[in-house]
């Protein structure tokens, strides 16, 4: 009866999985998520769009074909845009995040924002991680370590 239980929760965690992204076309991306991708990306294209249910939020994934991943809320906001160790565009970044890293960190560019449900996060290309309001104003800074 245990193999059976057992069974039976590996197969439904391995459909709720499957379930939880679905690759869709661009065009069913919210109106707001395609303005910003050709606003801001348009250098490069889509490789794959998924529709993601990531912890119980909903919402869309998009992986660009020149490796910057772009994370939307469902009404098509931008939740995250990750560059990997690539700087990302920055004209959609509050005016204040990017006054503070210019300031204290000439040298450096953003890679990384993700807005979180309290905070902002920002990584540079030297691994500093900082933290902002969602407002914009500065919590922490700190160097990862990889």
């Amino acid at each position: 009866m245990k193999r059976k239980i057992i069974f039976v929760s590996l197969l439904l965690g391995f459909v709720l999985s499957t379930n939880a992204q679905k690759k869709i076309e661009t065009t069913e991306l919210p109106k707001a998520a395609q303005d910003f991708l050709q606003k801001y990306f348009n250098h490069t294209s889509v490789n794959i769009a998924k529709k993601d249910a990531e912890h119980g939020e909903k919402g869309y994934e998009v992986k660009l074909k020149d490796g910057t991943e772009v994370e939307f809320w469902k009404d098509g906001s931008y939740r995250e845009v990750d560059g990997g160790k690539k700087p990302i565009p920055t004209a959609f970044i509050p005016a204040s995040v990017k006054d503070y890293v210019a300031k204290n960190y000439p040298n450096e560019k953003i890679t990384h924002i993700d807005y979180g449900h309290k905070n902002l996060d920002v990584d540079l290309t030297n691994n500093i991680d900082l933290e902002f309001t969602k407002e914009g104003k500065i919590l922490k800074g700190k160097k990862t370590k990889f």
